[in-house]
């Protein structure tokens, strides 16, 4: 997506110190606690793509989000870990 300049978000909703440690680069980082208050920072119209270390976290922010009224929204299964491993192997992992 990002290769063939797609227009979408990366919404990562790890906690700082975990972004700090690794990011994908051109996410954006709302952490998990904060996605009631700031969910309307995202883009309902734009594909949402969440992810957080495994896949388990950015799955429920999926639920929430989808109940927000967001329609297009994916969870990038095994998080940055499978990032890490499967596409860019320069992520750190912890």
């Amino acid at each position: 997506k990002f290769n063939n300049k797609e227009d979408f978000t990366l919404l990562d909703v790890r906690n700082l110190q975990e972004v700090l440690f690794s990011k994908i680069k051109k996410s954006i980082h709302i952490p998990m606690n904060e996605i009631p208050e700031r969910f309307d920072e995202l883009d309902k119209n734009k594909e949402i793509i969440v992810q957080c270390k495994s896949g388990k976290r950015s799955a429920k922010v999926c639920e929430y989000l989808i109940t927000q009224n967001f329609t297009n929204i994916k969870n990038l299964r095994g998080g940055i870990l499978a990032w890490a491993q499967e596409i860019d192997p320069s992520i750190k992992v912890y």
